[in-house]
């Protein structure tokens, strides 16, 4: 998902924008807290904005990061259909009112995300969006993604206006932009950047948040992965262990003791020991016989993920 938004942000826009370009909100898509943990933390490698505090928790305790990822003041439904529909204008205004400064994101679809951008947001509240020490990010969350970014986006754009970047494509003036948190997988999303570079849109404009579709809907088929004996030694014979059924080519597994090695040309491959031709070994041992060495702060790992 990185990638993908690296490619549109470099093709669209600016890249360096990518720490926050992707929201964890998967805590409540997982099967438990430990879940949370490790998805999270195994998101914060890539990026910084969530909202999974056990992910923040694993990444203190074991990898020496005092605060790896940060979010934003945000409604979402309850805080604003609890005002009642003839209200909602008020309950957006209230938004602005509670956090004058910085980013504050609003949940816009309610009732009708059309009315909300053109009449609420860009009407009646306006000037008070512009005059505001911050950025409002407006969040659709119903309907086919694709098409309800772009149309937001369009409606965004007529009230607020926009510029065009050196790349060519439209940015909405700065104190407006959109994150779109529903229905994002790794499909969606290309999809979504897809329609947005189509219409003449900059990646710049939107952040996205992921829920079911971030921390575990994932599962080792996904690479078809598994762990396997490779090696035993019997008496003092070493011996390959390996499987190789007739019926599916894809199951065979890999045979004998094995390194993890970059090849001449920048690939990563697993290898016997003994045909790694000096390539030395990526892997390194990080629990043995129920001892924990010492493992690489976030700041490395976000270095070699980079």
């Amino acid at each position: 998902m990185k990638q993908v938004l690296l490619r549109f942000l470099r093709e669209t826009g600016d890249p360096n924008l990518i720490d926050f370009k992707l929201h964890d909100f998967g805590f409540r898509g997982v099967t438990c807290p430990e879940q949370a943990a490790l998805g999270g933390a195994a998101h914060l490698v890539n990026f910084q904005g969530t909202d999974t505090i056990p992910g923040l928790l694993l990444a203190r305790q074991f990898y020496g990061c005092e605060m790896a990822g940060f979010s934003i003041p945000a409604a979402e439904h309850s805080t604003i259909t609890s005002w009642g529909e003839e209200r909602e204008l008020d309950a957006m205004r209230n938004m602005l009112t509670q956090y004058p400064t910085g980013l504050v994101a609003c949940v816009s679809d309610s009732f009708n995300i059309f009315r909300a951008c053109s009449d609420y947001w860009g009407g009646t509240l306006k000037d008070a969006v512009l005059a505001r020490d911050g950025v409002l990010v407006v969040r659709p969350d119903s309907g086919d993604p694709p098409a309800i970014v772009v149309e937001v986006l369009r409606r965004l754009g007529e009230a607020f206006g926009t510029t065009n970047n050196a790349r060519g494509f439209k940015v909405l003036h700065p104190k407006v932009r959109v994150i779109q948190g529903d229905g994002i997988d790794f499909a969606m999303l290309g999809k979504i950047l897809s329609a947005m570079k189509e219409a003449g849109w900059s990646a710049d404009n939107i952040a996205f948040g992921s829920g079911g579709g971030l921390l575990q809907k994932l599962n080792r088929d996904t690479q078809r992965f598994a762990f396997k004996c490779s090696s035993v030694v019997v008496g003092d014979q070493e011996r390959d262990v390996f499987k190789r059924p007739v019926t599916d080519g894809g199951k065979s597994s890999k045979a004998g003791r094995l390194k993890l090695i970059c090849d001449a040309n920048g690939h990563i491959r697993t290898v016997r020991a003994s045909d790694a031709s000096g390539f030395p070994d990526l892997l390194q041992t990080v629990f043995e016989n129920g001892h924990l060495s010492q493992i690489d702060s976030l700041k490395d790992i976000r270095q070699r993920a980079v």
